[in-house]
């Protein structure tokens, strides 16, 4: 990304980001700011944390809080190892495509942090920080490690959730970020430039900030952002960290911060915990986030379209459109319209609105209060996934269309004509895992698994998640048309 300032640089906090160790490697130069990237479920209830009576005027004691937590936060390490093939023409054209190639390997390498949410081992992180990783360790607070597996991946939140094969660890108890007030002391810990079990504090600056720093280098992901704004300090190491309050519950995920040098000068972001928990828990339940749409393209309220509108005042998230088909459009949501509230809480802002729909499943039923003219309407919307109905895919269904971070989908009778192919699938999206590092991206098709014709989803999904295979070579088509291929061990 470039090195802009408006009027300060944006950057993810993820310790030393894998992808740029490639840069590097390969001679390339950067002017880029060293960006660290730093419905609720049934498996915890949310604790509400009660804010009642005057402020004290003792200093707020801390020792509690991170004792409390120190032990909940590790320390994630990730070895990334991109191989590419050199084909060679001469062995190819007497014993076939693939035939005679060389392995050459790029190597790099990052560091981040993470946070223990279950007794047995599951742990999330950001996406940032273990995004391209071909290996991934986790150090506890006791200097244990173990290997981790990615779970899943949501690039829209930037969460990522990892499993260890271990028991009964310090798992963090989640808090409400709803109830956190501007102003509060907050915790941030995590491992700052490698110093492991590090605690910050400092007060929570704003709420539902939405910072445009989430997909900015990859258009195809859907941002949501409303992050917790806090002054407490974070700098490269700290992402995939606890955000905390003074009685030590999660209320967020260190993720970016302000700067025009990559470390902290100020202000640092979180992702709240109440979002958190709804991602990491259906990764964990599902293999993929369900993500719910409301169906609608919005805009801020501001001083120049409520003149022009003629609105009352600038409170309120405007609807530019409404989705056909959509759970709004069904409810008679019309172009023009004004959400005050979802459910009983206010939405003045696009993030607000974003974080409340982020909390909710495809199915889920919200009372949304508009304006519309000079009337209030209530009305009640069924929220929907991105196929336009109310289904919940099954860990089963997900790995049956996908494998390695990708999701794949058959050709089309006129595609295989334009193309003049026979066989082969399309890569229909594509995330975090495998196949990305590898340099694989969405739209490429695979037409050969080691040398046999791609015939079917089913056939490379399964060759892909078999066990049996110690490596895999795959012959694929780039968007251009050219042809190429892709060798890996499992």
């Amino acid at each position: 990304m470039k090195n802009t300032f408006k009027p300060i640089a944006y950057g993810l906090l993820g310790g030393l980001v894998p992808f740029s160790i490639f840069l590097a490697v390969n001679n390339s130069s950067s002017n880029e700011t060293n960006l660290e990237e730093a419905h609720p479920t049934s498996h915890f209830p949310l604790h509400q944390v009660n804010y009642t009576g005057a402020p004290s005027a003792t200093p707020t004691d801390f020792v509690a809080a991170s004792n409390k937590t120190l032990n909940s936060v590790v320390h994630v390490t990730t070895k990334v190892v991109r191989t590419t093939i050199q084909r060679d023409p001469f062995y190819e054209f007497f014993y076939g495509p693939g035939a005679g190639g060389r392995e050459q390997q790029q190597y790099g390498q990052g560091s981040g942090s993470g946070v223990i949410i279950s007794e047995d081992g599951y742990i999330v992180t950001n996406n940032h920080v273990i995004a391209d990783a071909n290996e991934i360790e986790i150090t506890l607070s006791d200097n244990s490690t173990y290997k981790a597996v990615i779970v899943g991946a949501d690039p829209s939140t930037d969460l990522a959730v990892l499993k260890i094969e271990a028991a009964d660890l310090a798992q963090i108890q989640f808090g409400n970020s709803d109830a956190i007030n501007v102003g509060e002391w907050v915790l941030a810990v995590g491992n700052p430039f490698n110093l492991t079990s590090t605690v910050t504090a400092g007060i929570v600056s704003a709420k539902a900030r939405n910072i445009n720093i989430i997909g900015n280098q990859d258009r195809s992901v859907i941002p949501i952002e409303s992050f917790i704004q806090t002054d407490a300090a974070v700098n490269p190491g700290n992402s995939g960290g606890a955000l905390v309050n003074t009685r030590g519950e999660l209320i967020g995920i260190n993720t970016a911060i302000a700067s025009q040098t990559g470390s902290y000068s100020g202000y640092s972001f979180a992702i709240p915990s109440i979002l958190v928990k709804k991602v990491a828990y259906d990764i964990i339940d599902f293999g993929m986030v369900q993500r719910a749409f409301l169906g609608v393209q919005i805009a801020q309220v501001n001083q120049q379209l409520m003149d022009e509108k003629g609105f009352p005042d600038t409170k309120g998230v405007y609807i530019a459109g409404v989705t056909e088909g959509s759970g709004a459009s069904s409810a008679k949501v019309k172009e023009g319209d004004v959400i005050i509230k979802i459910g009983s809480k206010n939405v003045n802002t696009p993030a607000e609105l974003q974080e409340e729909i982020g909390k909710r499943r495809p199915g889920d039923k919200i009372t949304v209060t508009l304006r519309r003219d000079n009337d209030i309407l209530n009305k009640e919307i069924v929220l929907k996934n991105q196929d336009g109905n109310t289904d919940l895919k099954t860990k089963e269904e997900v790995e049956r269309y996908s494998a390695l971070g990708a999701k794949f989908r058959a050709l089309t009778k006129e595609e295989l004509k334009e193309l003049s192919l026979e066989h082969g699938v399309k890569i229909a999206d594509i995330t975090t895992g495998k196949l990305k590092s590898l340099g694989l991206e969405k739209g490429m098709i695979v037409t050969k698994v080691n040398n046999e014709k791609v015939m079917s989803v089913e056939q490379l999904t399964a060759a892909l998640n078999s066990t049996q295979n110690r490596g895999i070579l795959l012959e694929i088509l780039t968007e251009s048309g050219r042809k190429d291929y892709v060798g890996f061990g499992l």
